[in-house]
């Protein structure tokens, strides 16, 4: 079993991967890397596998028998410790300028082991405008052993002169019986299970996973697909938005709580709070509070940007639950992503008509653009929740 074995319903994308893989080992024979394409783009919708399939790349150009999935290089790689392959995982808001500068010197570097040094960079959509700059440079000129391996929705979202000296891997949305047949084997689930988060979340598996696994997340998605019904009047409307808002306020606080805690911990630490010795503690404590700070900062964005995520994998629930309210209304035989709420959506579909369905998508599709925009959530959410129970308004 190879490293591109795991990549579910992407096997386009693993004969393209594994052929590149043999390439570059190719090339190395001659001692050098030419001939290697030393910048790829791997894009394609949430949960379509493309921090994996990058990650699995990243195996086959280490491994010497180009991604085995048995050797201790594959191991390495997938347990995220080998020492020429650095992992990059924006936490915040954005990717600053100051950040990919430190990047892009530490990737100037030689690799350990002798083959490749990969840098795998995971939300490279999230780079600021200088940040993308700064990008540009370092892959129009990577040092010989240096791959870039970047990750984004859509290649849209990256400039057009990164996106033009990338190889573009474009994945695909994995059918529900691939994604079915992943838990049932993988994970342990029974199939019923496992086919319905995989349709439930539309083929996307991290997502699909933890609804199979975790009984709490089975209980938020059902509270989400229980709002459209809950919305009989303007009180109504209000409460739905301040649940939605604080649910995704207390995931954001239970998902950081011990990281930052940890993280506080940690660079007092190394500032010297505890240290014995007369004005060592306090002077070097001082000398922290600028580190302090920015630590602080890059929290809170990360806490903004998780609750923004929770909000916004709500959103797409809802998106999903009148989809298949309009492929009720006209009569299309296509399978429901809810199917277990099958008589709510019966019902709306019989008491509003296909207009509403659209206007009420298209409201959420608003929301999101909004919350992406920084407009407050609260705002933002009791508008989207006034028109799903008034969409002509």
């Amino acid at each position: 079993m190879t490293v591109f074995d795991d990549l579910v319903g992407q096997e386009q994308a693993a004969v393209l991967l594994r052929r590149a893989a043999e390439a570059a080992a190719e090339a190395l024979s001659g001692g050098r890397g030419a001939g290697m394409t030393h910048a790829w783009l791997f894009t394609g919708p949430p949960g379509s596998g493309r921090i994996e399939a990058a990650q699995a790349f990243a195996a086959a150009l280490l491994c010497s028998d180009q991604g085995c999935g048995h050797c201790d290089m594959c191991h390495q790689v997938a347990v995220g410790s080998h020492p020429d392959v650095e992992f990059v995982r924006p936490q915040g808001l954005s990717y600053s300028v100051k950040q990919t500068r430190e990047l892009v010197l530490r990737a100037s570097g030689a690799p350990t082991l002798g083959r490749w040094r990969v840098i795998l960079f995971e939300d490279a959509d999230r780079a600021t405008e200088a940040a993308a700059n700064a990008l540009l440079k370092a892959i129009e000129e990577p040092p010989p052993r240096t791959v870039w391996l970047l990750c984004s929705p859509s290649p849209d979202d990256m400039m057009v002169t990164i996106r033009s000296r990338c190889r573009v891997v474009t994945l695909r949305t994995p059918s529900t019986e691939a994604v079915a047949h992943l838990l049932a084997t993988r994970d342990a689930v029974p199939y019923e299970t496992a086919e319905f988060a995989a349709r439930a979340t539309r083929g996307h598996i991290a997502r699909a996973r933890r609804l199979a696994l975790d009984e709490e997340t089975r209980r938020r998605r059902d509270a989400v697909l229980a709002l459209p019904s809950a919305l009989t009047g303007l009180g109504a409307c209000v409460e739905a938005a301040e649940r939605l808002v604080k649910t995704s306020s207390e995931d954001a606080e239970e998902a950081t709580a011990h990281l930052n805690e940890s993280e506080t911990a940690e660079l007092r630490k190394i500032y010297g709070e505890g240290s014995t010795g007369k004005g060592l503690n306090k002077g070097l404590v001082r000398g922290g509070a600028g580190a302090m700070k920015d630590l602080e900062d890059r929290q809170k964005s990360r806490a903004t940007r998780i609750k923004r995520d929770s909000l916004d994998t709500a959103l797409l629930d809802l998106v999903a639950y009148y989809r298949d309210v309009l492929a009720v209304q006209f009569g299309a035989a296509v399978e429901l992503s809810a199917e277990d709420r099958a008589a709510d959506i019966t019902a709306l579909a019989s008491s509003s008509t296909p207009e509403d369905t659209l206007r009420r998508i298209d409201a959420i599709m608003l929301c999101r653009e909004r919350l992406a925009a920084n407009v407050n959530p609260q705002i933002a959410v009791e508008a989207l929740t006034i028109a799903l129970w008034r969409p002509r308004l």
